[in-house]
């Protein structure tokens, strides 16, 4: 469990305190950072002016790029030397400690030599032994950054959009040469994730070129922009010419890697798997707990959300079986499923639309700020959406110039039944990741970029389980029995995450025993189970974020109101929690412990 840093208290004041040395050097670090990942520039909206030169460009993914990032994280770990910790006060504390530890998890990363454990995938919850899988690698990313992220207002976009097209043939030719060199080291993805990843590619690739979405994006918007030029040959002759060819050597390598591949699913059966799965959950979880400690908080937790649940279910007049049994003949009742067809697929995205805009007239009650959180909903991309996850956000640009998007998943709408569904969008929307993710942008002049440039999955997704509870605690499931088990049955979920996680990458359990577990424990869907499941072998200890980080939350506010009384506002708390921009658990906890002391001082802003 996360416990107090051992630095001197950070105190988080009402508004943040900079120190003029240090803002100066995270300043500097910020700009760095941005140069490392142009297409991070342009997710937060800062490739302009100075930085123009970043849209034209996409993220290095050579090896040699690696072993540059981790040097990075070294020199920027020395430069921080020269400012005086114990000086610091407020804010300024606890960003300074944030970006040590994320650097340090930089300097860790780089030890291992395969994957990607760059500061950035560690940051972007994506620390993967896998370059390229069925959730990792440019195919996966790039063509819906280009679609989403990618702004094109004027030529000059839509030039830089071209190169941008050139240079993702020569990320994946980066990417293949990285795939040979794991490969010869025996860093192989197990069968069933080159399998479905080759499931995506081969048809992407025999998609004329013409028709990609990435040439009729590109040549849509600069129409409805009244910018000349047949930018739909251009970008036609870019992908025939150097994606596909480039796309091909790729899928060679992976089918030569898939010839190779074993079943096994664990992290365990890599070089140094022990020492490398520990690094992954201190990146999933910013906390020293063991890969044991983690799974027997799973199994309890599981325990006691389960003895909830059967309590609503015989409520319900449902008595036989398991929770997990009842559950799985509940998500498969026709009155909480949509077609799955475009027309059931577009009423379920009206109902998040939905649900999003019932619970905006709420915030008050969660929190003294008043943030806009703009969201836009979309289906995951059908290119991608086997292997994509079930549900995921984008935050938003920090300029305003683009909403946050909440993917949902829609390859088959049987794995959302209605009553899953609330759940999630707060979770994903607000109060959960949109409305966290709104305070870096819509207050930017009280956080400085560096904290838009760290993501530290515990925090985020932490927050995030806990939005969900806000939920339910703001009584939105009083009269929804229904909805309040989707609700339990996602925070079971997340406790079962624990399990699976550690089980795969510790205990050496099999691909199919975690699916079976997951089915038979949960009662979702054997698809939903068998991608998450898969998820969790590509980007293994993330996962394990999300119920420790929420554990963590909790304990901190029940500390609060223990001590505080009739003192304690759930507004203030909250405030301040998402105040702190996003840090390790290990900082939050001594950022609370500050809060309870400036409020028992009389402090009233935070």
């Amino acid at each position: 469990m996360a416990g107090a840093s051992a630095a001197a208290p950070a105190l988080a004041s009402a508004q943040p305190q900079r120190d003029p040395a240090l803002a100066r050097l995270l300043d500097a670090f910020a700009e760095e950072l941005l140069v490392e990942s142009p297409m991070t520039a342009t997710g937060l909206g800062l490739d302009t002016g100075k930085n123009a030169a970043l849209k034209s460009r996409l993220d290095n993914r050579s090896w040699a790029a690696v072993e540059a990032g981790a040097r990075a994280c070294t020199d920027r770990l020395t430069r921080m030397k020269a400012i005086d910790r114990a000086r610091l006060q407020g804010f300024d504390a606890s960003l300074y400690d944030a970006v040590v530890y994320a650097n340090q998890l930089g300097v860790e990363g780089g030890k291992f030599a395969y994957g990607d454990n760059t500061y950035e995938a560690a940051m972007g919850e994506a620390a993967t032994p896998y370059v390229v899988s069925q959730q990792g690698g440019d195919f996966n990313s790039v063509p819906e950054f280009l679609n989403s992220q990618h702004k094109v207002a004027d030529q000059a976009d839509a030039d830089a959009y071209l190169s941008r097209l050139e240079a993702f043939a020569a990320c994946l030719d980066q990417e293949t040469e990285r795939v040979r060199r794991d490969a010869a080291n025996g860093v192989i993805p197990p069968d069933f994730l080159l399998k479905t990843s080759l499931a995506e590619m081969i048809p992407f690739r025999a998609t004329p070129a013409g028709e990609q979405h990435v040439v009729s994006s590109l040549a849509d918007r600069a129409k409805a922009a009244g910018v000349a030029g047949d930018y739909a040959a251009a970008a036609t002759r870019i992908v025939a010419d150097k994606v596909y060819p480039a796309l091909d050597r790729q899928i060679v390598a992976l089918q030569t890697a898939a010839a190779k591949a074993g079943h096994d699913a664990g992290v365990w059966r890599l070089p140094e798997g022990e020492a490398y799965y520990a690094w992954l959950l201190k990146v999933g979880t910013s906390t020293s707990m063991t890969a044991d400690q983690i799974h027997q908080m799973g199994l309890e937790q599981n325990q006691a959300i389960a003895a909830r649940m059967d309590a609503i279910l015989k409520a319900q007049g449902l008595t036989q079986g398991t929770v997990g049994a009842r559950m799985t003949a509940l998500n498969k009742d026709p009155r909480f499923l949509y077609p799955n067809d475009e027309a059931g697929k577009a009423k379920l995205i009206a109902y998040l639309n939905g649900i999003i805009a019932g619970m905006r007239p709420l915030l008050a009650k969660v929190s003294k700020m008043t943030l806009k959180a703009e969201v836009t909903v979309k289906a995951v991309p059908k290119d991608i959406e086997l292997g994509a996850g079930l549900g995921y956000m984008n935050s938003g640009a920090l300029d305003g110039s683009r909403p946050s998007i909440y993917y949902i998943n829609l390859h088959d709408t049987g794995n959302w039944p209605k009553f899953t569904l609330p759940s999630l969008t707060y979770h994903e929307t607000i109060p959960g990741h949109a409305w966290q993710g709104a305070y870096l942008a819509e207050r930017h002049d009280e956080i400085p970029v560096i904290s838009s440039l760290m993501g530290f999955n515990a925090y985020v997704e932490g927050w995030a389980l806990y939005a969900e509870q806000l939920a339910d605690e703001l009584g939105l499931y009083d009269n929804d029995p229904f909805g309040r088990l989707g609700y339990l049955q996602a925070q079971q979920f997340r406790a079962c995450r624990l399990v699976a996680d550690t089980g795969l990458h510790a205990k050496r359990w099999s691909r199919e025993l975690t699916v079976r577990w997951l089915v038979e424990t949960t009662g979702r869907t054997r698809g939903a189970m068998t991608s998450e499941v898969d998820r969790y072998c590509g980007t293994p200890g993330q996962a394990c974020g999300y119920k420790v980080g929420h554990t963590e939350i909790l304990r901190l506010r029940e500390t609060a109101k223990t001590a505080l009384g009739s003192q304690f506002d759930l507004r203030d708390f909250n405030d301040v929690v998402v105040k702190t921009g996003g840090v390790p658990l290990t900082v939050l906890a001594v950022v609370v412990d500050d809060y309870i002391a400036r409020r028992r001082r009389g402090q009233t802003r935070f």
